[in-house]
């Protein structure tokens, strides 16, 4: 990869700042949880991998900086850190797995000293990240066999590098499919209101010499229709027990369409993204943000001041729409229940 998502350098977090793409190719580095944690809020990271990421080395900053005599002491002010970075955004669960993870890790090593548990903290997270981008690879390696030579791939949002710790989810499975030699293509949504596949998986497809062509988000349908289209791959925020995927928003009007129009339809997701404790997609909180993001393009207005607007950042796909979940464990088929159980052991 010719950039860097996010990673812990010289006791800080570097991230590329993703609302400044492509224009610009700047990385903010950040030195304690709360800055982390307005940067998940920002969208400057973004994508349920790597909010997973960064919620972990924010914890590790925010351990990092606690002032405390006692074990007591250091786990209640630990239990505020955690907190803080959890309220940042509802529906990506790898934000919550991280935190409970490095939650879960201090409390193994509570009988050692204050300093050694920081430490050990600040090695989780960057193990968290280098973690992903093994299971990216494996993501990546399970979903390529299901592109065929030549064929052309709708995606939507930005499910590659910029959404994980550097290779992607859904991008890694194109990327895995280019990396063994098959001659693909790739249709890039635009996905409004943020514009993450103009901005950001057009980006990354460009640098990777990836054949790209965008596509306005209301434009999938009659590329379908047209025969254009032979596969659509996504990534997911949350997955519930029955396959229920939750995606950026305008993913479950592409899975409909790919439905009508006999086009296999998949998603790409760590097995962290699982939410087994979900009975289906009802149960997925659906973050909701800003008007602004709606009635302003840029800063600039794209609709006339004090219209009611309504903004969920995601939207559920059923399970009945999806051809497959690939995971860096392999790929679910059919019964998504027993599947996703199967792989976590359950």
């Amino acid at each position: 990869m010719s950039f860097r998502t996010i990673e812990w350098r010289d006791n800080k977090v570097v991230m590329i700042d993703q609302t400044r793409l492509p224009g610009e190719e700047v990385y903010n580095e950040y030195d304690d949880f709360r800055s982390v944690a307005e940067a998940i809020k920002g969208m400057v990271i973004r994508g349920a991998p790597a909010i997973g990421v960064a919620a972990a080395m924010g914890v590790a900053l925010g351990a990092r900086d606690i002032i405390a005599d006692t074990h007591e002491s250091f786990f209640r002010q630990l239990d505020n850190v955690c907190d803080v970075l959890a309220r940042t955004r509802p529906t990506a669960v790898n934000l919550f797995w991280a935190i409970q993870r490095m939650k879960r890790t201090a409390e193994a090593h509570k009988d050692k000293d204050l300093n050694s548990i920081r430490q050990i903290l600040k090695a989780e997270a960057i193990s968290i990240e280098q973690e992903d981008l093994q299971i990216c690879r494996a993501i990546g390696r399970n979903g390529a066999a299901l592109i065929r030579e030549g064929a052309t791939v709708l995606t939507h949002c930005n499910a590659g590098g910029l959404a994980t710790a550097g290779y992607g989810t859904a991008l890694g499975v194109i990327r895995a499919a280019h990396e063994a030699g098959k001659k693909i293509q790739v249709f890039a949504d635009e996905t409004r209101p943020w514009l993450q596949g103009a901005r950001l998986t057009a980006w990354e497809l460009l640098k990777e010499g990836i054949p790209v062509t965008l596509i306005a988000d209301n434009m999938a349908g009659f590329f379908m229709k047209r025969g254009e289209i032979d596969c659509v791959v996504v990534g997911a925020d949350r997955i519930a027990a029955n396959g229920d995927t939750a995606n950026k928003i305008g993913t479950y009007s592409v899975a409909v369409l790919a439905r009508e129009n006999r086009v296999p339809f998949y998603v790409a997701a760590p097995v962290s993204t699982l939410d087994l404790s979900l009975k289906n997609g009802d149960e997925i909180p659906i973050e909701e943000r800003h008007a602004h993001e709606v009635t302003h393009l840029q800063g600039y207005p794209v609709a006339p001041e004090g219209i009611k607007v309504r903004n969920p950042a995601f939207d559920v796909t059923p399970a009945k729409y999806i051809a497959g979940i690939i995971t860096e464990k392999g790929v679910v088929r059919g019964d998504f229940e027993k599947g996703l159980r199967a792989l976590v052991g359950q």
